[in-house]
């Protein structure tokens, strides 16, 4: 009974709980009541249900919670974290609010300011339409109220006799001659405004006419090589059609850039308001003051013209300064040309060309005087340039302007001056940089180069291999290329001057003889006396300067080509370079030789003869052996002179030499000589001879160059062999042996070599060999005394 009294609340106790799980708090009320409607143990067993079924939740939960414990840390571990970074992004949330919040009042109050001015705009734009409703209706008032004073005032005799019964009539009367010296006051001072305005503008006017003039000429200049190509085509259409491209497409462009400068340039009238002027003289002609208004413009603009012909200190300086002086002149004239042109008699032809005559004579003189100081040829290149551009410009409005272009050609002289004088820098840097030595070319491609500066023509050289040596130094095309660049420099003076070809080509010519007599040759001048320059240098001069010389008839054809000259017009000048060269190779010459005596004498100088020794060393002194491998190997370095030069300068050196031996023999300071210094000289001798016999310099014919040591010869000769009897005997025939031996010469050495013999044979008179040598040497000094008188009596 138990069991069947227990089995069947069981489920009921299970649906029990789960309606209690399932079902809202409001519903639980009847459930719970149902426990309690069945038998009284019922809720005991109930409530043990209940707890096992909370253990048995307890469980899952603790199952659920020891499966999400580690997330769990895990979480607020993180949440941790992000509490610091929260709370400095807070920071920085607050910092950037509070920036934004004073970047924003800026932009705040810029807002506002902003609103005012619309504000203040919409205003003006009102304003302005109110007013012109208003002021056209005034103006129109104005200007009929004007002009009816004005016919009232221009005609008052013709209307005020007609109302002079009205009281108005005879108001208008008696102020009339007050408001018409008002009226002149007024316009007066408009004319006084508008002269001190035109002063102010007139180098910005004759800016804008010299600009117009200027593009003027280049339009012109564009559309004659137009009409060059136009003429050319139709006789060489096929082969020049590229040409005539090209110059088309350079004539459209001119015109294009005309059509752009002629939008941007204004012209005198649109820089200037000339309305006071109109205005002023007719008022002045018709109150009949216009003979007044006349003198006084004209006196004002005299003034002015006075102001702008006066230059600054400083206008040679720089060419702004002649610029600025240009244009205030231009702009002056421009004005007076508007006024002859718009207006009738106040200004006239006959007053216009007085004043620029006497503007004219001021301007030449100043530019006279300015263009003196100038030393920089650029500068003056730009001042002959502005000096075109002004005279073509006032051509332009009438004007003459031949005597400007006579001035110019006293500027091209100075011109040429400045350039002479640049380029005579020019010539002494490149000689002080030149290494005096041929010019070494490894390839091809150097040879090239220093043909395309210097036109060398030499087939021999040609035929050798690489590398070789050019004959001049590195200075001979540096010297070509800048004869050249002055001719361009000079050129560059001559265009626009209005002037034919000819006169060009003669121009240039000019200049350069100058540049080549004058400057090159003063530079070669000094180049060859400095001392520093040595023997070898000079050697190197004079082949320069040869190929210098033969370079002047390409020159000539390099200025027939730039000139469209042919060298064969009957009045073309011909460049005097190979004068030039010449005198420096002469000069030059002239240095060798004297270079070359003066290391003689230095060898001489060392000379250190012992006069009195008995006999000989048996060889020849140091110093002359050493004079002649000097003289030997200097001879070898001549191997590149003309014949002739090297042939001369072997002559001159072994003539002086000769000549410093025998003065050597006879210097007056030298006593005496004994006959074993005579030996000893005479080894000396012979080996000049047998140097001069070695043909040093090739072309001597035979003994020439041993012709130089002859004198000494036959008087050593005479002296060694002591053959005084057949001088005397053969003395004044064309066969003597002793023809050279002048007696004065033998005289002056047998004296020493008897004060000699005296000296140191203090004995001798007691033997008598000696007294007898003695004896003869006496005898031969009293006939070459008497030779010797006589010649003097007979000369």
């Amino acid at each position: 009974p138990a069991g069947t009294g227990h089995g069947p609340r069981l489920p009921e106790h299970d649906r029990i709980l789960q309606e209690i799980e399932s079902t809202d708090t409001a519903c639980v009320g009847p459930t719970l009541r149902s426990v309690y409607d069945d038998q009284p143990n019922a809720h005991q067993k109930f409530m043990e249900k209940l707890d096992a079924c909370i253990r048995n939740h307890d469980r899952e939960i603790e199952k659920m919670c020891n499966f999400h414990h580690q997330g769990f840390v895990d979480a607020i571990t993180e949440l941790l974290k992000v509490r610091a970074d929260a709370e400095k992004l807070k920071v920085q949330v607050t910092d950037t609010n509070r920036r934004l919040q004073d970047a924003g009042k800026e932009v705040i109050a810029q807002t506002e300011e902003i609103i005012r001015c619309r504000v203040q705009q919409r205003n003006i734009t009102t304003v302005v339409e109110k007013l012109q409703c208003i002021l056209i209706p005034c103006v129109i008032l104005i200007y009929l109220f004007d002009k009816l004073f004005y016919q009232l005032f221009i005609r008052k005799n013709l209307y005020l006799p007609r109302v002079s019964q009205y009281r108005f009539c005879q108001i208008m009367i008696e102020n009339l001659p007050k408001l018409r010296e008002e009226i002149k006051e007024i316009s007066m001072s408009d004319l006084k405004d508008f002269l001190e305005s035109i002063r102010k503008h007139s180098d910005r006017i004759g800016e804008t006419a010299m600009k117009q003039a200027q593009q003027q000429k280049t339009f012109s200049t564009a559309l004659q090589k137009q009409n060059n190509v136009n003429y050319g085509r139709n006789m060489h259409l096929g082969r020049n059609r590229i040409l005539e491209s090209k110059n088309e497409i350079t004539l459209k462009r001119t015109f294009e850039d005309e059509d752009e400068h002629e939008e941007e340039v204004l012209t005198a009238q649109d820089l200037v308001d000339f309305s006071p002027v109109y205005r002023c003289l007719h008022i002045y002609s018709v109150l009949g003051d216009g003979e007044i208004f006349e003198n006084y413009y004209r006196k004002q603009r005299r003034k002015q013209a006075r102001l702008v012909l006066q230059p600054q200190s400083s206008m040679h300086e720089t060419v702004e300064g002649y610029r600025r002086y240009f244009s205030q002149i231009v702009g002056f004239f421009v004005v007076e040309d508007h006024i002859l042109h718009v207006t009738q008699g106040l200004v006239t032809r006959t007053y216009t060309d007085e004043l620029w005559n006497m503007a004219l004579s001021k301007i030449i003189a100043v530019l006279r005087t300015h263009s003196s100081y100038c030393n920089d040829p650029d500068l003056v290149l730009e001042l002959k340039n502005l000096i075109v551009v002004f005279a073509d410009t006032l051509q332009g409005y009438g004007f003459p302007v031949n005597r400007l272009f006579d001035l110019l050609f006293e500027i091209r002289d100075q011109y040429n001056e400045t350039l002479l004088k640049k380029w005579s820098g020019l010539f002494r840097d490149i000689f002080e940089a030149d290494n005096y030595s041929p010019i070494p070319v490894a390839n091809e491609e150097e040879y090239r180069i220093v043909i395309s500066k210097f036109p060398f023509q030499d087939p021999e050289l040609d035929k050798q291999s690489f590398p070789k040596k050019l004959p001049m130094s590195q200075s001979v095309p540096q010297i070509y290329m800048q004869v050249k660049e002055f001719i361009y420099a000079s050129l560059k003076f001559s265009e626009s001057l209005h002037r034919s070809s000819t006169e060009i080509d003669d121009m240039l010519r000019k200049s350069t003889n100058l540049l080549l007599t004058r400057t090159l040759s003063s530079c070669l001048q000094n180049l060859i006396k400095k001392p520093h320059i040595g023997l070898t240098e000079l050697v190197q001069i004079i082949i320069n300067t040869t190929h210098l010389e033969q370079a002047c008839k390409y020159l000539e054809d390099f200025i027939s080509n730039i000139t469209n000259i042919s060298q064969l017009t009957v009045h073309t000048a011909r460049l005097y370079g190979l004068a030039t060269f010449k005198d420096a190779r002469h000069a030059a010459e002239g240095e060798i030789y004297t270079k070359l005596n003066q290391k003689i004498d230095e060898f001489i100088q060392i000379a250190d003869y012992d006069w009195t020794m008995s006999e000989s060393d048996g060889r020849a002194s140091g110093y002359l052996m050493d004079l002649i491998n000097f003289l030997r190997s200097t001879f070898q370095v001549f191997t590149h002179l003309p014949g002739k030069v090297a042939q001369t300068a072997c002559m001159s050196a072994c003539q002086h030499l000769s000549m410093s031996l025998m003065q050597m023999l006879l210097d007056s300071e030298l006593k005496q000589i004994s006959m074993g210094a005579i030996q000893q000289f005479n080894l000396d001798v012979i080996q000049c001879e047998l140097f001069a016999s070695s043909e040093p310099v090739p072309g001597f014919q035979g003994d020439t160059l041993q012709l130089a040591f002859i004198d000494l010869r036959q008087l050593l000769d005479l002296f060694m062999v002591w053959d005084w009897s057949t001088y005397l005997a053969d003395y004044g025939q064309a066969t003597s042996k002793y023809l050279r031996v002048n007696p004065s010469t033998a005289l002056t050495l047998l004296e020493k070599m008897k004060d000699s013999s005296k000296k140191n044979n203090i004995f001798a008179q007691f033997r008598k060999n000696d007294r007898d040598k003695q004896k003869l040497i006496e005898t031969v000094v009293k006939q070459l005394r008497s030779l010797v008188n006589g010649m003097s009596q007979h000369t």
